[in-house]
């Protein structure tokens, strides 16, 4: 996800010398050929996230296209001041193009403990004015997002799984993308709503479960929640799945608050991490099953919870 992005970047800074790349001392293959060939235009700041924001927004009000990249939790929560005064606020007055590529969304640094994990992000990034968050379940779509994030001129953050994932959309288009989201499979009475890493555990549990709806939310904000709740409403139950804090402001908040506002009464059951953090040690799986988020944790509410 994150090295397709990057070298879609890498293209476009070839024909467009208004982009800037800058980094908190972090590497990748795909990252080092941009390194070398745009001297001018990167910056690596060093570990240093709150200067990373300073610095972009610097070059954003000169004009620039930037991205800014470092790892979710870190740039995100460690640079959240900067974020809100720098690129928020400034954003409503003149348009700022900074975009936040934090990488490890969730529990993709899985064994880096709970200093590493970010199951904040999407609630604290949703919850800032001017932003768009980006949350996307494959590299087709990251790669998709790159025209957008050097046209759409405000403020972004793209929430990017740290590991190689499977792809899901074969083909993109304006169409799908400006709804913000997607229904892969069409269901009966039950549709799981995810976004990120955890569609790909959907689409595992409708495979299991014949008749399962999947909608997969890849625009955080914005959103068109018109359009989303025309393809819920045909559905009598939809559980939210997130690698996030539940009751929080997520993924879940976003589908309740559409639910409310069209006083629907569809029942909604919101899957995710508890109010605590993971400290257990084990890969991504391992925590998963601890926190009923695995394929049999999910198939087995389901069953429970529609019998009702």
């Amino acid at each position: 996800m994150r090295d397709v992005f990057i070298e879609k970047v890498y293209e476009k800074m070839r024909k467009n010398s208004m982009i800037f790349f800058l980094s908190a001392d972090l590497g990748s293959p795909a990252l080092d050929k941009l390194r070398n060939d745009f001297k001018d235009r990167f910056i690596n700041v060093g570990i240093a996230e709150q200067n990373l924001i300073n610095v972009a927004t610097g070059l954003a009000l000169e004009g620039y296209a930037v991205y800014a990249y470092g790892i979710a939790p870190f740039v995100t929560m460690r640079a959240y001041e900067q974020i809100r005064q720098n690129l928020s606020i400034s954003s409503q007055i003149k348009p700022v193009n900074v975009n936040i590529i934090g990488v490890g969304a969730g529990l993709s640094y899985d064994v880096s403990g709970p200093s590493h994990h970010c199951l904040e992000d999407i609630s604290i990034m949703k919850l800032l004015p001017n932003f768009m968050v980006f949350s996307p379940s494959d590299w087709k779509l990251a790669e998709y997002f790159v025209d957008y994030s050097i046209n759409i001129k405000m403020p972004k953050y793209l929430r990017f799984d740290g590991r190689p994932l499977p792809l899901i959309y074969e083909k993109i288009n304006d169409a799908i993308f400006k709804k913000g989201f997607h229904e892969l499979l069409k269901g009966k009475k039950v549709c799981l709503v995810s976004t990120g890493f955890m569609t790909h555990r959907a689409l595992k549990v409708a495979k299991e479960l014949q008749g399962i709806g999947v909608i997969d939310v890849f625009m955080l904000k914005p959103l068109n929640e018109n359009l989303l709740f025309k393809a819920l409403k045909k559905y009598k139950y939809i559980i939210t799945i997130e690698e996030g804090f539940i009751n929080n402001g997520g993924l879940d908040s976003l589908i309740s608050k559409i639910l409310r506002n069209h006083r629907s009464g569809i029942r909604v059951k919101n899957m995710g991490f508890n109010d605590k953090h993971v400290f257990e040690v084990g890969d991504r799986d391992y925590l998963h099953r601890l926190n009923n988020l695995d394929e049999n944790s999910i198939i087995k509410i389901i069953k429970e919870w529609t019998k009702q």
